[in-house]
């Protein structure tokens, strides 16, 4: 190897070490890294850059448009309760995300899925006080482990399928199946036993800590919506992080110490205690609504609105009178859903609290209302608070459709995932279901910046030949025997998806493939599915494969996580793997 290859193993080596003992943002080092490599003239500008024009990345930036218009519609919540439901113990939620996205992933693409089902599992673990940090990472792993169980299960089959035709050698849909469907039993199991014990809880600080501005906020039961007749712990509303439910009022009878058991009736009012973030998602529950009658005053939609902390002042009009006296609405064009009082709790209905210097109100506003009063003499602050516009539920359905007509469409090649994916944000934005300002902010710019310098990383080590090199030296040492010469390719391949693509450690590998068959006089085929399955091993560091990236942000992971629950997945299906693909393909 020349000083550029000696150079590039040097700069992953250090990325990968700074991912692991420092806590530097992921999109940071990796753009560092690909700075370092093009300013040294190992890539050119064009070669650093290449991966931002990926197909695959447009692909991942657009998929967030649809995620967010399920979000905005309430489309996730339905997919909570009627995909994911009540789960009985953390096993049982585990087994929930992972059994289902398994199986679609054998015929669908894995982005689409994991893109829909983070924001699913994130709004489901808050409902059932779950840790998301324990879900999100397996549920992407049986996504790939899902995708070795057929042909069209992973892009990077069907390029080693197509490769292999080139050799005269085609396979049916199912013929990987015989081994996939195994190593995916097999790291299934693991993941079910196992995550509890690997993986940290790594929850946000605000659902650990208590908040002193504790709200008390009113809601109704819609007498159409789902939650009548369902009791508090089937409706989600026992274990919300930072909010509990105080009592209910039913018709003038007043239910405390609510027992989860108790069965929700139309127009009951259930007061609930807690932090702002809580509050935040409880406007989210479809069949919920605030209490007061005011919020259907204002004017325009709801979903146009959002959320406003405001701190009473001692100087204005509104310490020392009830909301309704202030006659708010009128005043401010903004409704109180609820207010804090230095950790004390208000009993009194939202419109006869008399307001203190120093309340804080929890008000739903249009969106300028921050700018219209955040100078006014009658607030000491004004704060709004982000993604707390209630959804329009009413849209649900039609988002589910949408996103269900990208699915279908790209699974039966109609259009590519890519023209798909523009379609169905296309119409999430035409069709009313998201707004065209929170369809740009709901981009993840940072995942994005991490998969397009990953092909800057993968583009340094090919060119430089620093991939080709280690893997030569690699496959030196393998003895004369067909199976060594199998377990040395699978082996170097699942090290290799794990630095580089899935689909570049793979293409890197089959010439080799080829020639160790020659060689040897044996059939190409039992290599060839093993770089199929060695490829899919992409479970010990978030760049092996891109879906481990998109999990990353949302589940506060680190490199360490990868690798504490990656690589004993990679070594149990492994084995199986390489067990069973001498007894089913004979050399």
């Amino acid at each position: 190897m020349d000083w550029a290859a000696w150079m590039t193993l040097a700069i992953v080596a250090g990325m990968v070490g700074t991912l692991i003992f420092s806590r530097l943002a992921a999109d940071a080092v990796f753009l560092g890294a690909v700075t370092v490599l093009m300013i040294s003239g190992i890539i050119t500008p064009k070669e650093a850059f290449s991966g931002f024009g990926n197909e695959g990345l447009i692909t991942v930036g657009v998929l967030c448009v649809v995620a967010v218009a399920l979000e905005e519609t309430g489309g996730i919540h339905w997919l909570v309760q009627n995909v994911l439901r009540k789960p009985f113990s953390f096993r049982h939620a585990l087994w929930r995300t992972m059994a289902p996205t398994a199986v679609f992933s054998a015929f669908l693409n894995n982005t689409p899925q994991v893109s829909m089902m983070i924001p699913a599992i994130n709004s489901w673990a808050k409902k059932f006080n779950l840790p998301a940090s324990k879900l999100l990472l397996p549920m992407n792993y049986a996504t790939i482990l899902g995708g070795t169980c057929a042909l069209i299960g992973t892009s990077t089959n069907l390029v080693i399928s197509s490769m292999l035709i080139g050799e005269n050698i085609h396979l049916s849909l199912f013929s990987i199946a015989p081994v996939g469907i195994p190593v995916a039993i097999v790291g299934i199991l693991f993941l079910l036993f196992f995550t509890d014990r690997l993986l940290p809880d790594r929850r946000p600080t605000i659902s650990q800590l208590a908040d002193p501005r504790e709200y008390s906020v009113e809601m109704l039961v819609e007498a159409a919506g789902p939650l009548v007749g369902q009791t508090i712990e089937q409706a989600g509303l026992r274990h919300l992080p930072g909010l509990y439910l105080a009592e209910i009022d039913r018709t003038g009878q007043i239910l405390a110490a609510v027992s989860p058991q108790e069965t929700l009736q139309a127009g009951d009012r259930l007061l609930f205690v807690g932090i702002v973030d809580s509050v935040v998602e409880l406007q989210k529950i479809h069949g919920l609504v605030p209490a007061t009658e005011q919020v259907f005053k204002l004017d325009g939609p709801r979903s146009g609105r959002c959320l406003v902390e405001a701190v009473v002042s001692g100087q204005g009009p509104l310490s020392g009178k009830s909301i309704r006296d202030i006659g708010f609405r009128r005043r401010y064009n903004a409704v109180v859903i609820a207010v804090a009082r230095s950790g004390q709790r208000l009993d009194q209905k939202i419109g006869d609290i008399e307001l203190e210097r120093g309340d804080t109100l929890l008000l739903e506003a249009r969106p300028n209302f921050f700018e219209e009063h955040r100078n006014s003499r009658h607030f000491l602050l004004v704060r709004r608070i982000e993604d707390s516009s209630p959804p329009r539920h009413d849209h649900a359905r039609r988002a589910i459709l949408i996103m269900l007509g990208m699915v279908l469409t790209a699974a039966f090649g109609i259009f590519s995932m890519l023209e798909a994916a523009l379609l169905a944000a296309g119409l999430m934005i035409a069709t009313g279901c998201v707004s065209p300002e929170t369809a740009r902010r709901s981009i993840d710019w940072p995942t994005l910046i991490v998969i397009g310098a990953s092909f800057g990383l993968s583009a340094a080590l090919e060119k430089t030949g620093a991939a080709r090199a280690v893997t030569e030296t690699l496959l030196t040492l393998t003895g004369p025997g067909p199976i060594s010469n199998l377990v040395m390719i699978y082996v170097v391949t699942a090290v290799m998806t794990n630095i580089i693509t899935n689909n570049a450690a793979a293409a890197l590998m089959f010439p080799f493939a080829v020639s160790v068959a020659n060689n040897l006089e044996v059939s190409l085929l039992p290599f060839g599915i093993a770089i199929m399955m060695g490829a899919s091993a992409a479970y010990a560091t978030p760049m092996g494969y891109q879906t481990n990236l998109m999990v990353m942000g949302p589940g506060g992971y680190r490199f360490i996580d990868y690798l504490r629950l990656g690589l004993p997945l990679t070594f149990i299906t492994s084995i199986v793997t390489l067990l069973l693909i001498p007894q089913i393909w004979s050399f």
